[in-house]
């Protein structure tokens, strides 16, 4: 190699060492929701002596939080990417539809185990297939058509809906066989399984993204995807596997959902979408892409269900929780603004 050719490329080498230092260190600072999280448990404490900080509160929160959590996760990679996908609530309604509809039909009466192991085992195949497909078909929209994310995940998701809709006619689906129950209602020790589960998800996808080659170039296509391009990297591969990751991921909360309702529809959880991106940004994930921690996503997760376990043993109405929660990320936005000028003041100065 000629000193020309090793003077060229020593700096993107420096730049991509950097890159990875940055998402391997310390990440973005969660100092601030590792104090607002005590304050918000002290608060709640002293409004309600005695009967917030119980183990009764505490596991009731543990069995809320995870269909939230694997749906918000499911945001984050496309916004660490530079995308966003607004279809993660459609996609997991389907999964979730298609799986009890097999489960509640499919399955003779009087099944042996064996019988009803294999028919749950096609309904969750085939709900991940359907993700899979959804997946591929919006990340190949999205890398090889060149259409933004959200045209494209707003027409996934407005076409997911529709279907779903005219197929159930609006109708509720439910019947699902007791080891299916069992995923979000049973418990192991005092945790709930549902629980376990997001949080070994969740650890997987920190590995992902942190310590994967998958991972480092998902954070620099949502850096600069053009930079990551002349690279070498294939980003039309990085961003289809972003969007089959998202609805994988929107495959395990449809599961989640299902098993903890009984039942599926094509309107469960609409109000999560929004929450979702406000969890990710609240834990810090930029929305321009490139930065992103599940450290600080799984802060801002128990923070809002917190607040909304809180606000709901002190018999508030569930729009002031939606309040408190978008003044809770405006003003975190607010003071991360503030600093960064101080920071950038003393600098100058």
């Amino acid at each position: 190699m000629s000193g020309e050719e090793q003077t060229d490329r020593a700096p993107a080498s420096a730049g991509l060492d950097g890159l990875i230092k940055t998402i391997r260190g310390a990440g973005l600072n969660n100092t601030g929701l590792l104090v607002l999280w005590p304050l918000i448990l002290v608060a709640f404490a002293i409004a309600m002596p005695g009967s917030f900080l119980q183990l009764g509160t505490v596991q009731s929160m543990m069995f809320q939080l995870p269909e939230l959590g694997l749906l918000s996760l499911a945001m984050v990679i496309p916004l660490i990417s530079g995308g966003l996908n607004l279809a993660i609530i459609a996609t997991s309604n389907q999964a979730a539809l298609l799986m009890v509809w097999i489960l509640s039909t499919q399955i003779p009466a009087g099944a042996d185990p064996t019988t009803m192991g294999l028919w749950i085992a096609i309904a969750l195949l085939a709900g991940l297939l359907l993700c899979i497909i959804i997946g591929l078909v919006t990340g190949l929209l999205v890398a090889v058509a060149g259409v933004h994310p959200i045209l494209v995940t707003l027409g996934t998701m407005t076409l997911i809906g529709g279907i779903s809709i005219y197929t159930t006619r609006g109708t509720t689906l439910s019947g699902l066989p007791e080891p299916i129950l069992f995923i979000s209602n049973g418990t192991i020790g005092y945790l709930p399984l549902s629980f376990i589960l997001f949080v070994l998800v969740a650890f997987a996808i920190h590995i992902l993204l942190t310590r994967m080659p998958l991972g480092i170039r998902i954070h620099m296509a949502g850096s600069n995807l053009n930079a990551t391009r002349y690279s070498g990297v294939s980003t039309n591969a990085v961003l289809i596997w972003v969007y089959v990751l998202s609805s994988i991921l929107c495959w395990m909360a449809a599961v989640v959902m299902m098993a903890r309702f009984n039942s599926a529809g094509a309107d469960f959880a609409e109000s999560y979408l929004l929450i979702t991106v406000l969890a990710a940004i609240l834990g810090g994930v930029d929305p321009y892409g490139g930065r992103g921690r599940i450290s600080g996503l799984f802060l801002a997760l128990l923070i809002l269900q917190t607040i909304a376990s809180g606000f709901n043993l002190l018999r508030l109405s569930p729009q002031l929780t939606l309040a408190c929660w978008g003044l809770i990320l405006l003003l975190v936005i607010a003071l991360k603004r503030f600093w960064e000028w101080r920071t950038e003041r003393r600098t100058q100065g």
